[in-house]
């Protein structure tokens, strides 16, 4: 009886396990592992946000080569080493497709635990989608083939952001702050070298670091902006750090133009409405809403129905997504080994206004057309504010694909 019954017991085991394994392979899971908790969670939230909404329009379409997809979601803080202990979760639970984007420091310790992986695990593929992380060296000398990018590096945002505001004569004296991490400091970097090249009549009045996603009261920063007598300034913060940065300053009444990357990252657009900077902070990305674009217009109007209470969003999650599923239903498979290939080079209506872009095969690297904008009141015909402001992004500029493309010193070992 014993033996019966330990039998029986063996069998339902093995046949539990057998229809979990079933059910794991009707179903794709991408791991996203960014910060859920601490200063950086408004801006992790977006993405998972954001994620769980493509998945969702893609498991209604019936999902990815007839198996449904599903976000999971690993909290990394903002901490290298976190983020390396919940990338090797997610591959312990069986996932093949990490999203990571913020962070640049993250971003570069995700890729190289990635690519040693592969090397050590032949046929056991992961694949790095980095959405938001742009240091230039990400795509130059620590590139991989493991590592695909959708947001423009810093190197070639600053280098249309430049071109726009050396035409601007009443420019003079520009002060440069930025968290203290790699991505900060190739921003600043950039920055002094490019105007130093195209304006050199402007003055560098500041070059200032803070921590990443700790400072609470930057008033102290903005008193040091107000007594460089800087009429500019120029920043890479995201997140919390850019919207408190910009608070205090309107708290101070500082009056100054802003250049950034991410003022249209969560709180931002709130931060800039209520210190009155109206036409006074410009941001350079890969998409706006009210251009006019009417498959944007109508999924981001349901994204924002979706999320109201938060309904910022990034057009480069919905590039990277929608370029990785048709990769993967090409390749027939949704291993990273199979469906690479696919991604190498492919081009890709993007999302913002359905302008062609592509991947480059050196870097993996995503080129797109970008716009600088300024935010507003809106006008006429302009459907679309940010977090309820009432204001909205007003296009400055853009800047075709064709003049983003700067050179990579990549070296890629493909397997």
């Amino acid at each position: 009886m014993r033996t019966f019954i330990g039998s029986a017991a063996l069998a339902l085991a093995m046949l539990g396990s057998t229809a979990l394994s079933a059910m794991a392979q009707e179903t794709i899971k991408i791991g996203y592992v960014d910060p859920l908790s601490g200063g950086g969670a408004s801006i992790g939230q977006i993405g998972l946000n954001q994620l769980n909404f493509i998945a969702d329009e893609v498991n209604a379409r019936g999902g990815i080569n007839g198996k449904q997809v599903q976000i999971v979601g690993y909290d990394n803080q903002t901490n290298p080493q976190i983020s390396l202990v919940q990338v090797q979760k997610a591959i312990d639970e069986g996932i093949q497709v990490i999203v990571q984007g913020n962070g640049s420091s993250v971003a570069v310790a995700v890729s190289d635990f990635i690519t040693k992986y592969n090397e050590r695990n032949p046929g056991e593929n992961i694949v790095h989608l980095n959405y938001a992380a742009i240091d230039p060296v990400l795509t130059n000398e620590k590139c991989s083939y493991w590592h695909f990018t959708w947001d423009a590096s810093a190197d070639i945002k600053m280098e249309a952001l430049t071109n726009f505001m050396k035409d601007k004569e009443d420019i003079k004296k520009v002060y440069l702050i930025s968290q203290d991490y790699s991505f900060g400091h190739a921003v600043a970097g950039a920055a002094k070298r490019m105007l130093n090249e195209k304006r050199p009549d402007i003055e560098i009045v500041g070059d200032e670091y803070h921590p990443l996603v700790r400072i609470t009261d930057f008033a102290p920063y903005v008193a040091k902006i107000r007594a460089s007598g800087a009429d500019t300034v120029i920043t890479g913060n995201w997140g919390q750090d850019l919207a408190l940065l910009i608070k205090a300053a309107g708290e101070t009444g500082l009056d100054v133009d802003w250049y950034t990357f991410y003022a249209g990252g969560a709180g931002a657009p709130t931060a800039i409405k209520q210190a009155n900077l109206e036409n006074k902070v410009f941001q350079i990305n890969e998409g706006i809403n009210n251009l006019g674009y009417g498959p944007a217009e109508e999924r981001a109007g349901a994204y924002m129905e979706r999320f109201s209470s938060a309904p910022v969003y990034f057009p480069r999650v919905f590039n990277m997504m929608d370029m990785v599923f048709k990769a993967m239903e090409e390749a027939g498979s949704e291993d990273p080994g199979d469906f690479i290939p696919k991604l190498v080079e492919m081009k890709h209506d993007s999302f913002a206004k359905g302008e062609e872009g592509f991947m480059r095969a050196d870097d993996h690297q995503f080129f797109q057309p970008l716009y600088i904008a300024a935010l507003g009141e809106l006008g006429e015909g302009e459907k679309f504010d940010e977090e309820h402001t009432g204001w909205g992004w007003k296009l400055a500029a853009t800047v075709p694909t064709e003049d983003t493309l700067l050179p990579t010193t990549c070296e890629m070992e493909r397997p």
